[in-house]
């Protein structure tokens, strides 16, 4: 079943758990692009671990029965909102806390949109706007935001999806690319400024994801970027996994390695599964690393 936001179920606890998760249990995380893809498994697996979740993203509805469990309604609340958009960072996270508490310890930011794959040369100052506005401003203007409530805690965790793009020239256009290679200073920057105030700040690389682009592309219908003359726009969605590339899901350019082959693409479980384990106490002491996930094609 659908549901709008406002959703309709209470995010207040009426009972204690009969088991706590000591990972989430009276945390609050936030995340981006949490309709779908490794937004969504992120979502997933931090309600799992008893986290309150608020999530963001551009799509209108969020299907509630995506939750792994009914009780998982309860400490999750969705905000529709374009993060590319003046002020939706900061309402999100206004609304975060009025629904959980004056807290937030966890940011994932998740929500990206691809590019139409044109150098330099040819981008147009809509995709390069676009693209820089929900890829690279929104993520900082999130951590602006939540980084205050951290510091006055001495305790907090971000963790950036960045790309593969992220560390080559050749996977996408120079908007994705450019955006992705700022979102990796920008979480090295956080990490170091923020390393004595018990803040950490990482990002994970994804590679192709298992998806319908990302099997487009393992079939080699990448073919029609070559040619500037037919790439089309960015994508307006923050989040779509489905109708655009998601982080880490770019086609690759001509002299790119090989795409992984169809059978190995790496799921957005795989990707989120690696997220968690950068919020847990497991990696207290990793901060400022940016972790590809990609089945190493990234040394090729």
């Amino acid at each position: 079943m659908l549901h709008p936001h406002p959703n309709p179920p209470s995010p207040t606890l009426t009972t204690l758990p009969s088991k706590i998760d000591p990972l989430g249990y009276g945390r609050v995380a936030i995340v981006t692009g949490c309709a779908s893809g490794i937004g969504l498994a992120v979502t997933q697996l931090l309600l799992a671990h008893q986290f309150r979740v608020c999530g963001l993203d551009a799509a209108a509805f969020f299907d509630y029965a995506l939750l792994q469990a009914e009780a998982d309604h309860g400490r999750f609340h969705f905000h529709c909102g374009d993060l590319g958009r003046e002020g939706v960072c900061e309402e999100g996270v206004r609304i975060c806390r009025a629904v959980f508490g004056d807290r937030v310890d966890v940011l994932v930011n998740v929500a990206g949109v691809m590019d139409d794959f044109s150098s330099a040369d040819g981008v147009s100052d809509e995709v390069w706007e676009r693209v820089m506005a929900v890829n690279l401003t929104a993520p900082v203007k999130m951590m602006r935001a939540v980084l205050p409530g951290m510091r006055e805690r001495r305790d907090g965790v971000v963790v950036n999806v960045a790309s593969t793009a992220a560390a080559s020239g050749a996977v996408a256009g120079v908007a994705y690319t450019a955006s992705k290679h700022g979102l990796v200073g920008a979480t090295k920057n956080v990490a170091w400024r923020f390393r004595n105030d018990g803040i950490r700040c990482n990002a994970v690389l994804p590679g192709a994801i298992d998806s319908a682009i990302g099997k487009t592309i393992a079939s080699g219908h990448n073919k029609l970027w070559d040619s500037p003359d037919q790439a089309g726009p960015a994508q307006s969605s923050s989040s779509s996994q489905e109708a655009a590339p998601s982080p880490g899901e770019s086609a690759p350019l001509p002299g790119a390695p090989a795409p992984v082959a169809p059978g190995r693409s790496i799921t957005a479980l795989e990707v989120a599964r690696t997220i968690v384990f950068l919020i847990s106490d497991q990696a207290r002491t990793i901060s400022g690393v940016c972790l590809p996930v990609d089945r190493a094609c990234g040394v090729a």
